[in-house]
């Protein structure tokens, strides 16, 4: 008979605390949002669809890497952490990256990191029936403040996996930090890192604003989750979408722009937009493989393996040491 997954919800909603922070960012100077109130229901539903889209090229790329490289990697890895590891998911999701894993690493217990464990309790009970002599463990924690879990969960030499470009959502300083907790948490193992790789700006851009405007409703939809959280009156419709490539910060934007002069009310405040005016709501930075490799050895990695597609669109990164 399997064991059922264990659960540790760390990370705890606190609604005052989120309204604080979306008001502050509406009456910074240069107003921003911060892209974790792009995730709502709907928000979630339709990056689903972004990364099925042709100009959203990181999901696939990735998926061939692996497909192309996938017994090398996982040799690699094990060379680093020893047979049954332990293996560490950051941004789990739906489980379906990890889960790929099983086969190659054999891991003896699956940690699954995701904001919070009530997205991972189905994925991770199913994960049990197909693989029920895994000690499976779902943990509701927002890493990007701090990287930290229970005791006990990582007892050996841990394979640490965040693949995906979220890397790139963090600015160098905050990407340097996690990549040292990351190796912490290691424990003597390694981390198995995916990172969007600097290319043609038409080929960027168009990633983030697609022809049928699905990141468009993505972006826009940000708004809606902001009239929730403060009671403001926000209308998508008086906004546009703009994705631009930043060169000096090797760095994609996405903005809000107020398509008219508009004032934006919410209990107890109000923000001004003059037309043309933007609101922040997303980097995503794009590296260079020389410069990830040194960000690496900067975290205190020493021995560093990269893979990555015919066209260097995208790098999968194994670090050690």
């Amino acid at each position: 008979m399997s064991q059922a997954p264990r659960f540790f919800q760390l990370h705890q909603v606190d609604a005052a605390a989120l309204a604080a922070e979306a008001a502050a960012g509406l009456l910074a100077p240069a107003a921003w949002a911060s892209p974790k109130f792009f995730y709502d229901a709907l928000g979630s539903r339709l990056f689903d669809v972004i990364t099925e889209l042709p100009e959203y090229y990181p999901t696939r790329t990735e998926a061939a890497i692996f497909a192309q490289h996938g017994a090398a990697i996982a040799a690699a890895a094990l060379a680093a952490t020893g047979a049954a590891p332990v293996l560490v998911d950051l941004g789990a999701g739906n489980c379906a990256k990890g889960a790929a894993l099983f086969g190659p690493l054999a891991p003896r217990r699956y940690v699954a990191l995701d904001i919070s464990v009530d997205y991972l309790r189905s994925a991770l009970a199913d994960l049990q029936r197909r693989h029920p002599a895994v000690d499976l463990a779902g943990v509701g924690l927002d890493f990007s403040h701090r990287l930290q879990l229970p005791d006990g969960l990582v007892d050996g030499p841990a394979l640490v996996f965040y693949p995906g470009s979220s890397i790139g959502n963090f600015d160098p300083d905050a990407a340097l930090r996690l990549l040292r907790e990351a190796r912490a948490l290691a424990g003597g193992g390694a981390l198995l890192i995916g990172v969007d790789q600097v290319k043609p700006v038409p080929l960027l851009e168009a990633a983030y604003d697609d022809e049928l405007g699905v990141t468009a409703a993505f972006n826009l939809n940000l708004l809606n989750h902001l009239n929730r959280l403060l009671g403001s009156d926000f209308k998508p419709r008086d906004w546009r979408h703009v994705a631009l490539f930043n060169t000096a910060d090797s760095r994609i934007e996405m903005h809000l722009e107020a398509r008219a002069a508009t004032t934006v009310r919410w209990p107890g405040a109000e923000r001004h937009f003059a037309a043309g005016e933007r609101m922040h709501t997303e980097n995503s930075c794009k590296w260079a493989p020389a410069a990830f490799a040194a960000l690496l050895r900067d975290a205190g990695f020493t021995r560093v393996q990269h893979w990555t597609d015919a066209q260097g669109w995208f790098g999968v990164w194994l670090a050690a040491g």
